[in-house]
């Protein structure tokens, strides 16, 4: 079985999916093992739930009359088949990464150019090695444009997911100090990260920049084939905004402000509306997709309760985020409490930006600062440190939060969010 061979089957396919529990009707299922699970096992069951086929890679689960086929590895196949549908593509494909901000952009992106076109994108987090290959499978006849994200955690990791997704065009949101651990530092990722750049040179295609960071400025300087904001001599230039806690943009006398806050997410409004402009769509549009754009995903996310506000950011955090969001924070008015989590994957350098993020804390004159994990545990000796977040709720439950503003921001592990029916 080949991937030109079983294209045929894909096309009067439903959908792809690796989700044994979730089969519908003229699916195709990818079936993965691993250490503790075989999903082969309930290729037959795949089919008698309305599977049109089923991708194994146990030769003893193979049943060609039932459309059950036997590869040697069934994630090879799944990427090797996902480049063959990409080659089958005639529409622009937007491949974007950096180390903060990836998904607010990406849906961002979507917003805005969905104005105008059919466009489809990288659902929730599925950016990996497995991920992207999902998300170009899932692009339809109907589709005109499709946003890909893609995510790393250790070099030649982009380089790989380019090689499946082979973008048109490509954005690197920022360079920051996120998955240090398997990037080996920060240098380790600017390489890793930049793959995205190495790509999009070598096929002459177009890469977008943010001309006010000086990483991309210098990664991208001389190179034809680019689309820029952020300077007087780009080619699109954006004003800041602000109202309230939320941030906006204004263009050519036009203002759009979004619920989202932050003014690190500037960037990410200039980046959409830049594309969006880019690709023929008028600002008053781009206005209408900013201003509907409701983040829903724990990420910048201002959520209201009777007499306060919350600001959920639990979905990833690393030194960068977390001190743009604590900077952003400050300047909200009323009394403030931060609650803030364990930045993972930071390897040797773990114990020294935690401390320094703490340091941070205190120099801004937050009104409550209280720390979750064992990191931060290490670096800060007051009572409101704990280790995990059942232990900060069983607090709680004791000593309510009474600021009027309250940030939540960690990485993913920490489950911050846990503990917001008790804020």
């Amino acid at each position: 079985m080949n991937a030109e061979q079983f294209y045929p089957l894909f096309l009067q396919s439903g959908k792809v999916t690796i989700d044994s529990r979730k089969i519908e009707q003229g699916d195709i299922f990818f079936a993965f093992s691993g250490e503790n699970f075989n999903a082969a096992e309930h290729a037959e069951k795949a089919v008698d739930a309305g599977a049109i086929a089923v991708i194994v890679e146990q030769q003893q689960f193979e049943n060609t009359e039932r459309n059950i086929y036997y590869v040697p590895s069934t994630l090879e196949f799944l990427q090797a088949f996902a480049v063959y549908h990409r080659h089958q593509l005639d529409i622009p494909v937007i491949g974007l990464t950096g180390s903060n901000g990836k998904t607010t952009t990406k849906e961002l992106i979507h917003a805005v150019l969905s104005q105008k076109f059919n466009v489809q994108y990288t659902s929730g987090n599925l950016n990996n090695h497995i991920g992207v290959p999902l998300t170009l499978l899932s692009i339809k006849p109907e589709h005109e444009m499709a946003v890909i994200e893609m995510g790393a955690n250790h070099q030649k990791e982009i380089e790989l997911l380019c090689s499946i997704a082979q973008p048109d065009l490509g954005y690197i949101t920022n360079f920051g100090k996120a998955h240090l651990e398997g990037f080996g530092g920060f240098e380790g990722v600017i390489k890793g990260k930049s793959e995205l750049y190495d790509y999009l040179k070598s096929y002459q295609k177009t890469i977008l920049v943010n001309e006010d960071d000086a990483i991309q400025k210098e990664k991208t300087e001389g190179y034809a084939h680019r689309i820029t904001f952020g300077t007087e001599n780009s080619d699109y230039r954006f004003d800041l905004m602000t109202q309230e806690q939320f941030v906006g943009l204004q263009y050519q006398g036009i203002q759009a402000v979004s619920k989202l806050t932050g003014i690190y997410n500037f960037t990410n409004l200039c980046a959409a509306a830049a594309l969006g402009l880019h690709f023929g769509i008028d600002f008053e549009n781009i206005k209408e997709a900013v201003e509907s754009y409701t983040p829903t995903n724990m990420r910048s996310q201002i959520v209201k309760r009777p007499g306060k506000t919350l600001v959920m950011d639990t979905y990833n955090a690393n030194p960068s985020s977390m001190a743009a969001s604590l900077q952003n924070f400050i300047t909200f008015e009323g009394s403030k409490t931060i609650i803030i989590g364990d930045m993972l994957e930071l390897g040797e350098e773990s114990e020294e930006e935690h401390r320094g993020i703490l340091e941070l804390a205190r120099q801004l004159g937050f009104d409550q600062v209280i720390t979750v994990g064992k990191n931060f545990r290490t670096v800060n000796q007051d009572t409101e440190a704990f280790e995990s977040t059942a232990e900060l709720m069983d607090y709680l439950k004791e000593h309510p939060v009474r600021s009027e503003n309250i940030l939540l921001k960690a990485s993913r592990g920490i489950a911050l969010e846990k503990a917001v029916d008790l804020i």
